[in-house]
């Protein structure tokens, strides 16, 4: 059955005019259309256009939904979450309020050490049952496609297990879902002192595995002092593409090591975070054209600084946001609250922002040629909100205004 989505008074196309993600002036450019329509045919769309353009046309037998009243955008692309993962760390969010840092609670034995515990005695079942109910709330806040990191178990097996989790649900489950490895999240307390040993375990064991079970589209390093120097990430990373995985770096958050170098120097499709990005990180991500991944949720829940959004526009990187949904430094996937931090805390225009969400999250994993827009061919991801403009959706936060979500075409009943 063909779906035909009629009276939409605003239809925000974020149109990529054949490029691969926008930067700079570019990001401001909506696409609004106004009284609009699209039709989807077969999980794509077929037309897009103004009712009066439509007037006289037929496509068969056609499931119509009226959205009158409603803004309609395409489905948001959450390019970089930990959102599978077992026990929560709500003791750590009292600690922080108190005054304790990230830093000082990972000490303790808290951070990401506390949730590798309790993903080691988690079994996959549990895993995928708590994961598929976040899935299914995602999707009722207008995310459509999602990236899942490993990195919360740091041995072979879990991290092999978290991976095969992910992608039973990729199979199983509605929502596009991107899995991502990342066993260099950390080092395991087993290993402590023994990093090398560790990066060797990573490269040598975890990689060709993951590689050969084809269980990652990405391999992703947690680049940082303290974590994975810039040459045991290189190392890592390219262990990762001889294995047919595309490169991802956690890049530049705690301090300005050169992670945003690193990323373009390998290649990778995105750099994450970048709270202490250099001026140098911003030309060598732009030169290379490497999405920014800013994590807005992240400054915001653990007060820290925020990246650099309008240095990194401005320097011609094409910028996308995301929600980093993780228990320990954003317990939330609300894509439009990710929105609302980064207009008021980052300098970010409501565009912008939307932007980020959908063309540039897709370009983040590597898929804007079929998702992040509305155009004819790609697919029929759409979110309807009941809001009066497309900007309202950042300026009135706490709240979900989506009201339909539509994957591949089909409305999605919650």
């Amino acid at each position: 059955m063909n779906l035909f989505l009629r009276n939409i008074s605003q239809l925000v196309t974020v149109p990529s005019r054949g490029r691969r993600a926008k930067t700079g002036a570019d990001m401001g450019d909506l696409g609004l259309l106004k009284d609009a329509g699209v039709l989807c045919r077969d999980g794509k769309i077929a037309w897009v256009g103004t009712m009066a353009e439509w007037e006289g046309r037929s496509a068969g037998d056609l499931n119509e939904f009226d959205a009158s009243g409603m803004v309609a955008l395409p489905g948001f692309v959450d390019a970089h979450t930990h959102m599978m993962f077992a026990g929560s760390r709500e003791l750590e969010f009292a600690m922080r309020a108190q005054g304790a840092t990230y830093q000082e609670i990972a000490e303790r034995g808290g951070g990401i050490l506390s949730t590798i515990a309790h993903v080691r005695k988690a079994d996959k079942k549990s895993l995928k049952r708590q994961t598929a109910r976040y899935l299914m709330d995602m999707m009722r806040h207008g995310t459509t496609t999602v990236e899942i990191k490993s990195g919360y178990g740091l041995e072979m097996e879990s991290e092999i297990r978290m991976l095969e989790a992910i992608n039973e649900l990729r199979v199983e489950e509605i929502m596009g879902v991107v899995p991502t490895f990342l066993g260099a999240h950390a080092l395991p307390p087993e290993y402590r002192g023994r990093g090398s040993d560790y990066v060797d375990l990573v490269v040598d064991r975890m990689i060709p595995y993951v590689g050969k079970k084809g269980l990652a589209v990405f391999c992703d390093v947690f680049c940082e002092k303290g974590y994975f120097g810039l040459e045991e990430a290189a190392r890592i990373l390219e262990a990762g593409a001889r294995w047919g995985m595309k490169p991802k770096v956690h890049a530049d958050e705690l301090t300005p090591l050169g992670g945003a170098q690193l990323a373009a120097r390998v290649g990778a499709v995105s750099a994450d975070h970048l709270e202490h990005v250099t001026p140098e990180g911003v030309a060598a991500l732009g030169g290379a054209g490497v999405v920014a991944g800013l994590l807005p949720g992240v400054s915001f829940f653990l007060r820290h600084g925020y990246a650099p959004a309008r240095a990194l526009i401005d320097g011609g990187v094409a910028v996308a946001i995301a929600s980093d949904f993780n228990p320990g430094s954003c317990m939330s996937y609300s894509m439009p609250l990710m929105m609302t931090i980064a207009c008021t805390q980052m300098g970010m225009t409501p565009e912008e922002a939307i932007t980020a969400a959908t063309l540039n999250g897709a370009a983040a994993l590597g898929l804007s040629s079929t998702i992040g827009s509305i155009e004819v061919g790609k697919n029929a991801d759409i979110v309807l909100a009941a809001v009066p403009d497309y900007r309202f959706l950042a300026y009135h936060f706490g709240t979900n205004h989506v009201r339909v979500t539509i994957k591949n075409g089909t409305i999605l009943e919650f």
